[in-house]
């Protein structure tokens, strides 16, 4: 009796090892920052003008140095006063390519911009006057095998 119990732990054990093992039918994909931004009335050409400039600028320098895969703005049609009428999508490869972002973003900021930290930080928040950041959403895609 003692010799069956052994061989069927035994059996479960394994078949767990088999179910765990099973692989999944899809894997992470890029990882997809959406920032909705609120133009302020009278604002949007200006606004347009800057992401035109410095903000394209910089996507650009970050994707020929393989931190941004793609970047897109769209237009929005907002259903409330509140909501979005632009939205700024920047993809990356993966969550790690998030890792040191700082530290390789500041150089090629400081090159296009030609600011310092302090001074894009005080150059944002002017832009206030022309838009509102409603927030971001981090969106992974889920790739199916």
């Amino acid at each position: 009796m003692k010799m069956i119990r052994t061989w069927c732990a035994i059996a479960v054990l394994a078949l767990a090892g088999v179910a765990g093992a099973q692989e999944r039918p899809y894997t992470d994909g890029p990882v997809t920052i959406v920032t909705s931004v609120k133009v302020m009335d009278g604002q949007y050409e200006n606004y347009m003008k800057f992401l035109a400039g410095n903000w394209r600028r910089t996507m650009e320098a970050s994707k020929e140095a393989g931190i941004v895969q793609e970047y897109h703005v769209f237009n929005a049609s907002p259903r409330r006063p509140e909501d979005a009428d632009l939205y700024l999508v920047e993809t990356y490869s993966n969550m790690a390519a998030f890792d040191g972002m700082n530290e390789r973003m500041d150089p090629i900021m400081a090159k296009v911009m030609k600011m310092d930290v302090a001074q894009r930080d005080e150059a944002s928040g002017k832009r206030t006057v022309m838009r509102t950041i409603l927030g971001s959403e981090m969106l992974r895609e889920v790739v199916f095998k």
